[in-house]
């Protein structure tokens, strides 16, 4: 779960600094859909795709980070996206979904629910780069 956290947090700085027109990484979307950026780029040393509500960014790794964006613009993630996650690390990695809900009531005070399922970091994202091993998905 931490390893998550930590690879959404450096891949949202990645992409922010290549793109200076992104306040926040939820600004694709308004940027894909008024035509000034392809749904599919590359920015900082990932590749995006940007998706319904979310986009998918994937690292020079082969690390997969999908999020989906609140109205606000928080970046929110739910199981799914998690063992996604997990699946594309170089130790492939694949919690059940009770093994996640546990890792998620551990880190209350780093996460909220902020709908059934679903999950924002309630800080500034920890650390940078992404972590490669099963304790840390």
């Amino acid at each position: 779960m931490l390893g998550f956290v930590s690879a959404l947090g450096a891949a949202s700085t990645a992409v922010q600094e290549a793109m200076p027109s992104l306040k926040r990484l939820a600004d694709l979307l308004p940027l894909t859909h008024s035509g000034e950026i392809s749904r599919h780029g590359e920015a900082g040393g990932y590749s995006y795709a940007v998706h319904g509500f979310g986009c998918r960014l994937t690292g020079l790794d082969g690390i997969d980070i999908d999020v989906d964006f609140a109205a606000d613009g928080a970046e929110i993630f739910d199981f799914w996206r998690l063992r996604f996650y997990g699946r594309s690390l170089p130790a492939s990695v694949d919690p059940s979904a009770e093994d996640l809900r546990s890792a998620v009531e551990e880190l209350k005070g780093l996460l909220t629910e902020v709908r059934p399922g679903w999950f924002t970091v309630s800080g500034p994202h920890q650390g940078a780069g992404p972590a490669s091993n099963a304790s840390r998905t």
